[in-house]
């Protein structure tokens, strides 16, 4: 049976079937997100294999059962930050990656929520029937259907034939090479990208150059974005996972959002990042 390859809390995972196994040891040893979600206090690879399994098990995660809820979890997430952009037309579609079918592109805000809801860092993927057919009949375009294929760059050039040109692309961490070519072809086809940086925890130094050139970064558990880039930001939102702005497109992004949350919030200038002890990830 084909597998799924996927990062979660820093730490390959192999997914086949029902089957989890964790090839190698978690960079996080704690995140506030697993402690909230899953109640996972301690990070470890039996940690990793429970959460996992749990997503198989409860969300159907890269099967034919795969649920498709646009249930908000995660307040500041890439996924309901561009739901809210999109549904305020500040981006007409996004290019995004789902398990089972690889990159897609959609002008629903709301399958761009299902698909990343409970996502993890796809690192590869392979065609699961189920999957295409939701995402299909949610309005979604997958860029290769027959391969499941992960390329950022293929889906915004198809996002342009569609005729899109207000674009949010995400592009993971692990995939940043992918950044330069996107705002090489965001030059050549006079396009507005807004691209946004997810699953940074195992980014290198060699990967801030290539990161530097996004909209959006979410820091993850990642020590060199918030020591190399963040000083670079324009706005932060968030502190215990915070979501960089590096330039006014990103900015825009994030104070759109905001206006669609119903919490109280407090904003005030300050040097960033700005962090409050105890509250991040750690590894």
């Amino acid at each position: 049976m084909p597998s799924h390859l996927i990062y979660c809390c820093g730490a390959k995972v192999k997914v086949e079937g029902m089957e989890v196994e964790v090839l190698e040891d978690p960079v996080t040893t704690y995140c506030p997100l697993s402690s909230r979600i899953y109640g996972v206090e301690r990070i470890d690879r039996e940690a990793v294999k429970q959460i996992v399994l749990k997503k198989l098990r409860d969300k159907g995660f890269a099967s034919e059962r795969r649920v498709f809820t646009s249930e908000v979890l995660v307040p500041f997430g890439a996924s309901e930050v561009t739901m809210s952009c999109m549904r305020r037309g500040l981006v007409e579609c996004a290019v995004t990656v789902c398990e089972g079918v690889g990159t897609v592109v959609t002008s629903s805000p709301e399958l761009v929520q299902m698909i990343g809801s409970f996502l993890t860092g796809i690192i590869s993927t392979h065609p699961v029937s189920g999957i295409l057919s939701r995402v299909k009949g949610l309005g979604g375009v997958v860029l290769d259907e027959a391969t499941a294929k992960i390329d950022q760059v293929d889906g915004v050039k198809l996002a342009a034939q569609m005729g899109f040109k207000r674009i949010a692309v995400t592009v993971a961490g692990f995939r940043c090479w992918e950044i330069p070519a996107l705002r090489r072809v965001e030059e050549e086809l006079k396009l507005e990208l807004v691209v946004m940086v997810v699953c940074t925890t195992r980014v290198g130094v060699e990967d801030l150059k290539s990161i530097s050139m996004a909209d959006l970064v979410w820091a993850c558990n990642s020590k060199l974005i918030k020591e190399k880039l963040a000083s670079q930001a324009k706005f932060q939102l968030g502190v215990s996972i915070p979501v960089f702005a590096l330039t006014s497109r990103g900015k825009a992004m994030l104070l759109t959002h905001l206006g669609d949350l119903e919490e109280p919030m407090v904003a005030f200038r300050a040097k960033l990042p700005y962090e409050a002890p105890g509250k991040g990830p750690r590894s």
